[in-house]
């Protein structure tokens, strides 16, 4: 696993592992969740990258600011999304045999939102370097104004955006993936119904809302996983997600 800078703040790095062989290998561009918090970091998605280096994908583990004093602040609407679309846009610039024509965001919960959110931004984004191919939201707070009408992690969501849908709509528009459908690429959505963080109803409302679009949107709703089952590889959350990427393997 090799650190590469993507910018000029220090939180600006992702990790980037690289399976056996010559490639060009389908990669994973990776975001950890935490609700955009400091303490939470790409450690969260660590082990799940091993897995998929070990099943033939190069990983892109991403840091990025989030909200707190920990990172030197600086996170939220807009600088968290601009972090991850200066991310996915170096992956031009990494020197490694990446095949840029199969990349795919993945992300758990708040990552989830930026993973999805990548997918859509990359395709309407004025000289975007590299598009995402498909999209994986495990547990994903899909829908940032429906996050911020049920208080999800105890009113995060408004801080992230700078306030609330009535008074800051048009960040909830560009930070949103359900603002932003339809994505133009196929979408995984795994979602526990015992999830106590972020409830399946937003997997639901986006899966329909997505479809109804025109988007390709595969919804599997697990009836006894809560919210942390998606960052275990030995998983059945996470085999579920391992088996929808190998339509992008050779």
């Amino acid at each position: 696993m090799q650190t590469l800078d993507y910018g000029p703040h220090r939180q600006h790095v992702m990790d980037v592992g690289l399976p056996d062989g010559p490639g060009p290998h389908p990669v994973a561009f990776v975001l950890h969740g935490g609700f955009w918090r400091a303490r939470y970091t790409r450690a969260l998605m660590s082990d799940l990258c091993a897995d998929l280096v070990l099943r033939g994908w190069a990983a892109v583990n991403v840091e990025y600011r989030r909200v707190g004093r920990l990172t030197g602040g600086g996170g939220g609407v807009p600088q968290t999304l601009d972090d991850v679309a200066a991310a996915l846009d170096h992956l031009a610039s990494v020197q490694a045999p990446l095949d840029l024509g199969r990349v795919v965001s993945v992300g758990h919960s708040a990552g989830g939102q930026l993973a999805l959110w990548a997918a859509g931004s990359a395709r309407c984004r004025d000289g975007a370097r590299v598009r995402c191919a498909g999209a994986v939201g495990q547990a994903a707070v899909s829908d940032l104004e429906r996050a911020a009408e049920l208080g999800l992690g105890g009113g995060i969501v408004r801080r992230f955006c700078g306030g609330g849908p009535e008074r800051v709509p048009d960040r909830y528009r560009r930070a949103s993936p359900a603002a932003r459908l339809p994505l133009g690429v196929p979408q995984l959505l795994v979602h526990g119904e015992r999830d106590d963080i972020v409830p399946a109803s937003l997997s639901r409302g986006y899966a329909t809302a997505a479809r109804a679009g025109g988007d390709e949107v595969t919804l599997v709703l697990r009836p006894d996983d809560g919210h942390f089952e998606h960052i275990d590889p030995e998983s059945g959350a996470w085999e579920a997600v391992t088996g929808w990427l190998t339509r992008f393997e050779r």
